[in-house]
């Protein structure tokens, strides 16, 4: 830039008193001839950009607003302060690992492990015993100690259920895996849970996934091997995917990514009036902030206790781990979050409900702080 007082820049441009003399005696200049295929031309040219632009610009809102919406009152969800009284019933669960069952565990593993149940509000132990073959069967060489761990836990904490956690991957969203339409594989499971129920387990507790709303095979399943569980005085229990936040919101997922991944409330309460106990998977909801996720929690537990029957336990998931990968953060899916979710959706829709609990997933990824925020915010 000069700035030395350059006349010449200063003046740059301006007609001089000379050509302004000129200019009054000459006549006007027609204006010159434009080429209007030309200017068409840039016309378009420049007003293309543009439309794209603001079709961009709405698209990104269309797709955007909703879901702003949706965090919004998920933060708003997660305001106000939870009821007097709204801690443990005493029917809380733990999922536990495949080294209780496969040799690995011994009995100073017992002795610490009702040591750190004493006084608290666990009544449930989902032992891993699985997984369950495709085609429905379970070898017996998957779980070689049961029956020393069910027998070993009567003794020592007689207050304790222990149930055998079976669970495998289903189709048509895995089509290698177990094939729920077919007789022979549900006929299949029903055995197994016969034969895991004479090993000493109290109950029977199944996580298939996916398994996409609406199933009828499933719900047939569950028929069947509650005639078997109420046979034998046992609990039939199930890990439940989590409900839509949005109405029909699972059709909508589904169709954009192929994994509908959220049931309807209609189909988990058709779910939770076929078993014993229903344990919600309140985790890895995608939701990155602990108020967002305190929010989602206090929304899925709502929406749960609305179709729960009085009669089934109804227990809400803790994310008892800390990875970080799509779907989770382990900074925003906390034990205290997921706890004062629990609390608040229990304070609005049904404060008094006493077959209700927390399920705590997993042991073998606990940390001491996620059993202290456990103990404080909800045992007391």
């Amino acid at each position: 830039m000069d700035t030395g007082g350059n006349n010449g820049a200063d003046t740059e441009g301006l007609p001089t008193p000379d050509a302004e003399d000129d200019a009054e005696d000459s006549p006007p200049k027609p204006p010159a001839p434009v080429d209007e295929s030309h200017a068409g031309g840039a016309g378009r040219r420049r007003t293309w950009p543009r439309t794209l632009r603001r079709t961009a610009l709405a698209l990104v809102l269309l797709l955007l607003l909703p879901a702003l919406t949706a965090e919004t009152a998920l933060r708003f969800n997660d305001t106000g302060t939870p009821a007097p009284g709204t801690y443990t019933r005493n029917r809380d669960a733990v999922w536990l690992g495949h080294a209780w069952v496969d040799g690995r565990k011994t009995d100073a593993d017992v002795t610490a492990l009702v040591s750190r149940l004493r006084d608290t509000g666990i009544r449930d132990l989902y032992v891993h015993a699985g997984p369950l073959e495709h085609d429905g069967t379970l070898p017996e060489s998957a779980y070689p100690r049961a029956r020393w761990l069910t027998e070993t836990l009567r003794r020592r904490a007689p207050d304790i259920r222990v149930q055998a956690w079976l669970g495998d991957e289903v189709a048509p969203e895995k089509p290698y895996a177990m094939h729920l339409e077919r007789p022979a594989t549900r006929a299949a499971v029903v055995g197994s849970t016969r034969q895991i129920l004479a090993a000493g387990f109290q109950g029977a507790h199944f996580d298939l996934e996916p398994l996409h709303s609406g199933d009828r095979n499933y719900l047939t399943l569950l028929d069947a091997l509650h005639r078997v569980t109420r046979a034998r005085h046992a609990v039939l229990s199930v890990a439940a995917h989590q409900i839509d936040p949005l109405p029909a919101f699972h059709s909508l997922w589904g169709t954009v990514t192929g994994h509908p991944k959220w049931w309807s409330q209609a189909y988990f309460g058709q779910v939770a009036r076929r078993v014993d106990q229903i344990a919600v998977m309140s985790y890895d909801t995608m939701q990155p902030l602990q108020s967002l996720y305190g929010g989602y929690v206090a929304q899925q537990t709502s929406l749960a206790l609305e179709v729960t029957p009085e009669s089934t336990d109804l227990l809400m998931g803790l994310p008892f781990y800390h990875e970080n990968r799509f779907g989770h953060w382990a900074r925003a899916e906390t034990v205290p979050a997921a706890v004062r979710g629990v609390r608040l959706g229990l304070s609005r829709t049904d404060r008094e409900r006493a077959r209700f609990g927390v399920a705590l997933y997993v042991d073998f990824a606990a940390t001491e702080a996620d059993w202290a925020a456990y103990r404080e915010d909800w045992v007391r």
